[in-house]
């Protein structure tokens, strides 16, 4: 699974600007799934920024599992063309097995280091899976993670500065365990 942990509120988004295009996606998840993001605040307002549209990044995903839709605007939205392929990859991985996700998923521990040129950013965050489940769609059985897996996985999200000022994924990797 991946996520984000910080106490936050269900579906925060950005300032609207000017033009219908600038305008983030309303991102909403029902309370069978809490995805709660911890200390995802910055002072400096660039690195804020790339933890928003990290964090909505993940959100997004999350709505698509829950919704079924691996094609989601929202996902599109926040993702470069090139992270679009991982992520309709990692969202199908949960739609083609007729599963939902439920529970609670913290992630926490994030940080941000921006790149020199200003439009490239590196984030990192943990997640622990502990409480964080899958339901069948259709026959309701519930399943964790299996016996023996560290539930705690470490992720580092490439992002990249476009023109509309979005921080989109560019790559995600993910390391099972990785956040000792």
């Amino acid at each position: 699974m991946r996520a984000t942990p910080e106490p936050s509120s269900p579906s925060t988004s950005a300032p609207a600007q000017a033009s219908p295009e600038h305008v983030r996606p309303k991102i909403t998840l029902p309370s069978s799934f809490q995805l709660t993001f911890e200390d995802w605040q910055s002072s400096d307002p660039v690195e804020q920024a790339v933890l928003h549209d990290g964090r909505e990044d993940l959100r997004a995903g999350y709505a698509a599992i829950i919704a079924n839709d691996p094609d989601s605007e929202a996902v599109t939205f926040y993702e470069t063309e090139a992270a679009r392929g991982q992520s309709t990859q990692w969202i199908r991985s949960y739609t083609d097995k007729n599963v939902n996700v439920i529970g609670k998923l913290p992630v926490f521990g994030p940080e941000v280091a921006v790149g020199d040129n200003g439009v490239t950013a590196l984030l990192s965050y943990c997640t622990d899976e502990s409480k964080a489940y899958t339901k069948h769609r259709e026959t309701g059985e519930v399943v964790g993670n299996p016996a023996g897996t560290d539930p705690e996985v470490f992720y580092q999200v490439s992002l990249r500065k476009n023109a509309q000022d979005v921080w989109q994924t560019a790559h995600v990797r993910g390391d099972r365990g990785g956040c000792s």
